[in-house]
Parts: C-alpha cells; sequence; structure tokens
C-alpha cells in the first residue's frame, strides 16, 4: 500500500510506501529535494503540509520549533503519511544543488589540530569531478567503519573542470575524537597514510550565500571551525566586501587551533575580525564565556546579517535563540549542529552524524 504525495516545486506526485518518510520516497524517485542530516535534526528539508496528514517521527526542536510545527511545518525526513497529501519545501532564491558524487579517495595528510581533533586530508582518486558549497557535508566511510557525515574543510572550486576560482584540491575534514564513537576512535588511532576512504556528497543547506552582501556572523564550536573555515575563506577568495565576525568558542587554550591562520587572515583582509572564546579561560589573554554570550555583547542589532553557525547543539541553539531574539529572521540563520552518534541514538533518532 502507499500514499499519493504531491511536491509543488517538482511539480510531481510519487508514491510513498506505507511507514516510509516523504523524503525517502522522493529522493528515490529522482525529486532534488533540499535535505541534510536525514535524521531530524539541521532542518534542511523543512517543508509546508499544504493538505494531508503525516505522522512525525523523532526529531530535534531545533530543527522543527513547536511554533513551526503548529503552522504547518513538517520534516520531510520524519513525515510517515497516512493520506493523499502535498508538501512544499521552503523556498530560497539562492537554493544550490550539486551533484551527489560517490568518490573513491586516498589519504594524503594526517595530523592533529588539537588534543582530539584530527585533521584529515583525502586526495580524490576516482568518482570525481567534486563540487560543493562552502560549509556543506559529505558521508565519509573508513574501513571497517560505519559511515559518518564530516563537513569539508577546504574551499571548494578545483575540483570542477573551468572553475574560475583557485581551490584546494584535497578534501579535508576535522574530526573531533568524542567518547564512545567508533569512526572517530578509527581515525585518532588506526588511520594511516595511503588508506582508502570513501566520500559521498555533498548534503547540507547550510552554506555560504555568496549574493547576499550584509554583514556575516560566523559562530564555530570545536571542530565546527570546518565548515566555518571554507566559509570564512571562500568569503575572502570572492572578495566579499561586508565585516565578517568569526566567533570560535573552545572550552580552554589546548582547544583552540587555526588562531594564527584566522589571525594572518585577519591581518590581510581588513573586513575579517577572528574572535576566539574560552569558556573556561581565566580572562587574561582571550575573551571568556560562552561564545553566544560574546556575540550577544557584541551585537544589539543584526538587522541585514547572515549567521552561520556549527558545533554542539547546544551552542548552536543558544546562539539561534539569541539572534531570533535580536531580530534575525531564521531564514537568514544557517546553522548545522553537530549531534554525535551516542547523542542521536540516546534520542531514539536514527544514527548518522558523529561529529
Amino acid at each position: 500500500m502507499s500514499f499519493k504525495v504531491r511536491i509543488a516545486q517538482a511539480d510531481r506526485t510519487i508514491d510513498v510506501p506505507t511507514g516510509a518518510t516523504i523524503l525517502e520516497a522522493a529522493l528515490d524517485a529522482g525529486v532534488s529535494y533540499p535535505f541534510g542530516c536525514q535524521s531530524g535534526n539541521c532542518g534542511a528539508c523543512k517543508s509546508h503540509l499544504v493538505k494531508g496528514e503525516v505522522t512525525m517521527e523523532g526529531y530535534s526542536e531545533f530543527a522543527l520549533s513547536d511554533e513551526e510545527k503548529a503552522r504547518g511545518l513538517i520534516l520531510a525526513c520524519r513525515a510517515v503519511p497516512w493520506e493523499e497529501s502535498e508538501v512544499a519545501w521552503l523556498e530560497e532564491d539562492d537554493l544550490i544543488v550539486h551533484p551527489r558524487r560517490l568518490l573513491t579517495c586516498k589519504v594524503v595528510g594526517l595530523d592533529d589540530a588539537t588534543h582530539d581533533i584530527k585533521r584529515v586530508r583525502l586526495e580524490i582518486v576516482s568518482g570525481g569531478p567534486f563540487d560543493f558549497s562552502a560549509g556543506q557535508f559529505a558521508s565519509v566511510t573508513f574501513d571497517g567503519c560505519p559511515p559518518r557525515d564530516y563537513s569539508m574543510a577546504n574551499v571548494p572550486g578545483a575540483n570542477v573542470p573551468g572553475a574560475n576560482v583557485p581551490g584546494d584540491p584535497i578534501l579535508e575534514f576535522h574530526i573531533r575524537r568524542t567518547a564512545g564513537g567508533a569512526t572517530s576512535l578509527h581515525v585518532a588511532e588506526k588511520l594511516g597514510l595511503g588508506d582508502s576512504v570513501r566520500v559521498e556528497g555533498p548534503f547540507g543547506t547550510s552554506y555560504l550565500r555568496e549574493t547576499h552582501r550584509g554583514p556575516i556572523i560566523a559562530v564555530a564550536g570545536g571542530s565546527g571551525m570546518a565548515p566555518i573555515k571554507a566559509i570564512v575563506e571562500r568569503a575572502l577568495q570572492k572578495n566579499l566586501p561586508q565585516h565578517i565576525y568569526c566567533y570560535f568558542g573552545v572550552r580552554a587554550e589546548r582547544d583552540l587551533y587555526l588562531h594564527d591562520d584566522f589571525a594572518e587572515l585577519a591581518g590581510s583582509h581588513k573586513n575579517l575580525h577572528f574572535i576566539p572564546v574560552l569558556s573556561e579561560g581565566d580572562g587574561l589573554a582571550r575573551r571568556c564565556g560562552l561564545v553566544h554570550e560574546a556575540v550577544a555583547a557584541d551585537f544589539d542589532e543584526v538587522d541585514g546579517c547572515k549567521a552561520y553557525l556549527a558545533g554542539p547543539p547546544v551552542m548552536v541553539e543558544a546562539a539561534t535563540r539569541l539572534l531570533e531574539q535580536r531580530g534575525m529572521r531564521r531564514i537568514d540563520i544557517h546553522a548545522d549542529a553537530f549531534y554525535t552518534a551516542a547523542e542521536m541514538a540516546s534520542a531514539n533518532k536514527k544514527t548518522g552524524a558523529e561529529r
């Protein structure tokens, strides 16, 4: 048995088998439906339920608030229809869809970014060309490990024939070791140069909007620096004229990385402002406190800004609430919450991102 579901923008009606989600059926039918985590955590597949009835499986309140649900919004990745329905995903003028690729890669770089974050650099062996937007992520599979989602930290561009901007031909990922994380343990202790790695992507809608000309507020927590690094470097590479305020929240000095790189960038680009914030610092050399509180202290007005947030869910949710309280529209907040596999399992959700 199945139910007919019309997808407005695609101008198509698809059959959704009993118990399947709208997103699953749409992707199987070849519809380019916007999506990210596929587990109810990111909000990338947020849609209007135009008509019909669906059951929503478990999801994060960050991805879909009670107020949004009351207005008839759903998450396509968690919505199971129970009658003939119609949906329309949320529109954006600059929505970009890149071809999805399945790459075979080789480890060509492996070093410690911090005491618990490995910087992994991969060369594409086959499956390219690979194009993505700064801020997106990929599903990465290491030998003997389940696939996990990690954000690209490098600037896109060089893997596309005829690209008119220079980019890094090597894919870079920042992988933090997490308690009980099988994949991050493998990366920390067993991964070696020359190892084969499978990469599928790109995914995600929390990427740099290159046509926007208002100020950028970029907030990273921990390994959330990976997509923020790509976003900031891409904005500078494209010579975007607006001010870019990059906040990096970590626990202590030993968790801070890429400081010298960003200090150098800020020295050569007067529109870049780099602000490290330590939650357990002594207040002598760095700003201290929670990173979203630093943003709150610096910004009374956020009209015309866009925000890019990446890192632990508690940080992303706190920063989102703050920016909304200051008047920023939700559509201008592009967020990627890094749920660990354990966090997702404890929330009774499908495991996926271990970041």
